[in-house]
């Protein structure tokens, strides 16, 4: 494997096959987890806008208005389920990679984090697509949106722009509503849904934690206050606000401050 953390995050971010996309993210965490030498504005790697990252020619892409909505209590209401959450986690590969690849003047521990986010969700991603596969479905057979990334190309310009909301917002919603998703699961008597949607809520608090830590840091960087500019940022790009009820609880492990979630419960 190269020795370029930076070139082996572009490819890996442009590998269309998910199974290769998979295999080389653990590759690289084999590699790359307990260096402390990682330089990344010494990489010859230019930086890039992506506008799409590499990906199968399935799931097709919609709108999230045209998603066909199905019942849980049928097998293919599940798969359905199950392959939307899939779907999320392919896209949060691709999101930790660009959190790696674009961003080149942070501290080492920065990579080392974001690395080991892409293996935990290539992980997730390959629970859930194994499970589909056991129920007669694969990744691909369900149409999906692309909201996840959507942010990632109106954040790519700035880190702290970055780790304020795709971390603390976009995945953070999964923290608000994965308990819902498994209660409906549970009335399904799908424990083995459950088992994985378990590990995956776990390690997302660990996730948006870092998101968190690190928005912290570039704050601190530039002499701001971390709430109020994390309230301005939301005021900035969310126009819609952010869905509610909020799990409080998951968000206060996942580094929001309490200051932070009444502005969001009360202003957006």
């Amino acid at each position: 494997m190269k020795s370029d953390l930076i070139e082996i995050a572009w490819e890996i971010l442009t590998t269309n096959t998910p199974e290769h996309k998979v295999s080389q993210t653990y590759q690289a965490f084999e590699v790359f987890s307990d260096k402390q030498d990682i330089n990344a504005s010494r990489s010859n790697v230019s930086v890039q806008r992506l506008q799409i990252p590499g990906r199968p020619d399935k799931p097709e892409l919609v709108l999230p208005r045209d998603l066909t909505r199905r019942s849980i209590g049928s097998l293919e209401g599940r798969a359905s389920l199950l392959h939307s959450i899939c779907h999320i986690e392919f896209n949060a590969i691709n999101l930790a990679w660009d959190a790696v690849y674009r961003f080149r003047d942070m501290p080492n521990q920065y990579y080392l984090d974001w690395l080991k986010v892409a293996k935990e969700e290539a992980y997730h991603f390959s629970l859930l697509n194994e499970y589909l596969n056991e129920l007669g479905f694969t990744y691909g057979d369900f149409s999906a949106h692309n909201g996840l990334w959507d942010m990632a190309v109106e954040t790519d310009h700035d880190v702290m722009v970055r780790m304020a909301l795709v971390p603390r917002v976009l995945e953070a919603r999964g923290l608000d509503v994965t308990p819902g998703i498994m209660k409906k699961f549970k009335s399904v008597k799908d424990t083995r849904a459950n088992e994985i949607l378990t590990i995956i809520q776990r390690d997302e608090i660990g996730h948006v934690e870092i998101g968190s830590r690190w928005f912290r840091y570039c704050c601190e960087q530039r002499g701001l206050d971390h709430d109020t500019s994390f309230q301005s940022l939301l005021k900035q790009y969310l126009k819609g606000g952010i869905k509610k009820p909020l799990d409080k609880q998951a968000r206060l492990q996942a580094g929001f401050t309490r200051q932070e979630l009444d502005f969001i419960e009360s202003n957006l």
